[in-house]
């Protein structure tokens, strides 16, 4: 190939990438699999299913904490109650322990999972969003677009990303979950839940939830969708908000036109 094909190759290339990373992401529909119970009385901040039971971060001065429940009832089965002065925010299992911090107290808790007592305290700069994590690491959302990976045992920062769908910046990202390579995570005050690279943080793809609860079931403006929870050995989607009536399993498919 001579020089001027070889160069010709590249910068046909190097467009073909720009045009494929300036494109938005495709956007996916949901059908509801199943409905289950959940109370109005929490405000869902955190979120995620473990061994048959979800576990569930609520906000709300006065009000805040974690609450684990059974799916098919909806019944708490055990339950943590953070100080009033804390507005608790996203959590995550990580070994024994949870973890769960709060929105601008820059003080998260860590809990033994089995009693739910305190085991230690740590400190952050910045706001609490969500929190989610991979098998190495921890993953916080702050209300912005950076997503920053935490070492789970300093919970120091490691690294970041910044989420992008194309050339438009995705901020209040909030609530997350780790699925099969791929950052889910909630937008605030938004139907929408983007599936982000952990790589350079490009949104992969969007599922519009759109009517999954009806507004007339909302509690108020602020009953958003917010939090994603995933059953890995049933293969099994979970979505609820704050306040929401129902948990919805979801299967992803094609947006009908």
């Amino acid at each position: 190939m001579s020089l001027q094909k070889l160069f010709a190759t590249k910068v046909a290339l190097a467009l073909a990438l720009l045009v494929a990373n300036c494109a938005a992401a495709p956007v996916y529909g949901y059908k509801v699999i199943a409905k289950y119970p959940h109370s109005t009385d929490s405000y869902t901040e955190g979120f995620f299913y473990l061994n048959g039971l979800f576990y569930e971060g609520i906000g709300l001065n006065g009000h805040s904490g974690v609450v684990v429940t059974q799916p098919e009832t909806g019944n708490p089965v055990q339950r943590f109650d953070l100080p009033s002065k804390y507005f608790g925010e996203g959590i995550i299992d990580w070994g024994p322990n949870l973890l769960q911090w709060t929105w601008q107290s820059h003080t998260g808790f860590v809990l033994d999972r089995f009693s739910l007592r305190i085991v230690s305290q740590f400190h952050y700069s910045g706001e609490g969003w969500g929190m989610t994590r991979t098998a190495k690491e921890l993953i916080t959302s702050d209300g912005t677009a950076t997503l920053r990976f935490r070492d789970p045992n300093t919970f120091d920062e490691i690294r970041h990303i910044v989420v992008k769908d194309g050339s438009k910046t995705i901020d209040q990202l909030n609530e997350l979950e780790y699925i099969h390579g791929e950052i889910f995570a909630n937008i605030w005050h938004s139907d929408r839940i983007a599936r982000i690279s952990p790589i350079d943080g490009h949104v992969i793809a969007w599922i519009d939830c759109t009517g999954l609860l009806p507004d007339d079931q909302r509690v108020n403006a602020e009953s958003v969708l917010n939090g994603i929870a995933y059953d890995a050995k049933k293969d099994r989607l979970f979505v609820t908000g704050k306040q929401w009536p129902a948990v919805f399993e979801i299967k992803v498919v094609p947006k009908s036109k």
